[in-house]
């Protein structure tokens, strides 16, 4: 587990709060307190938190209103402390975005364990996210290209592709250095034997040419390799 993972400790009481940043500061994490609801959603506002430690009865905005804001940003886990021990109370904060909920007066060592376990369930979970979503995006310059949402993006424009240039386009970006043929780009693309027609293949890629060249018109991405084929330019 992550020793630097930061988080976020609001509770209005001092003494609990300092101790609470104690206890995780010397389990080696990072910590930060907050007193209010207002000042706990500006800290998350402005900063990354692999977790936060939220007590219900604070000042400005209530605990359970910060949840849901909390939610609008970001899923690292909530841990709630609070006084509050109903089960009818921890089925609605659970509802409303909480993870897991510390009863007060609470134990140390219970606290420290809930913390260490929902962190790294959260740790674990976000690589596999971020290892996924690597695996399923392929990169050429500034051109990104989504295997799985289908989405294409040159920079930070998305550009609207159809089913066939979507295809050309991730055969090109597959293997960057590999000149294709466009006997190679028919069969791959539409799985049928190339009978010498290079119209079709000229088509969608000066269409995919276009498209790319109106999201960045100082990149020529496509070169043509004279009586070979097509491959991305270096």
């Amino acid at each position: 587990m992550d020793k630097k993972a930061k988080i976020l400790v609001v509770e209005d009481e001092n003494d609990i709060n300092k101790l609470l940043c104690t206890i995780l500061e010397n389990k080696r994490y990072k910590t930060r307190a907050a007193f209010s609801g207002t000042e706990a959603l500006m800290c998350v506002k402005n900063e990354w938190w692999d977790m936060i430690l939220l007590d219900l009865m604070i000042p400005g905005i209530s605990g359970e209103e910060v949840i849901v804001k909390i939610r609008e940003i970001t899923e690292a886990p909530i841990i709630v402390i609070s006084a509050k021990t109903s089960k009818k109370t921890k089925v609605e904060l659970l509802e409303k975005g909480a993870d897991d909920f510390i009863c007060k007066p609470f134990d140390l060592e219970e606290a420290v364990a809930r913390v260490n376990s929902n962190l790294r369930r959260y740790l674990e979970f976000s690589t596999n996210e971020k290892k996924k979503n690597r695996d399923n995006i392929l990169y050429y310059k500034d051109i990104s290209l989504n295997i799985e949402s289908k989405e294409v993006k040159v920079g930070q424009n998305i550009v609207a592709l159809t089913a066939k240039e979507f295809a050309l386009l991730k055969l090109l970006l597959t293997n960057p250095n590999k000149v294709y043929s466009k006997s190679n780009i028919f069969e791959s693309i539409w799985g049928e034997e190339f009978l010498g027609d290079d119209n079709t293949v000229n088509v969608h890629v000066s269409r995919l040419r276009k498209k790319l060249s109106i999201a960045n018109n100082s990149q020529d991405y496509i070169e043509t390799i004279w009586a070979m084929g097509y491959k991305l330019r270096k």
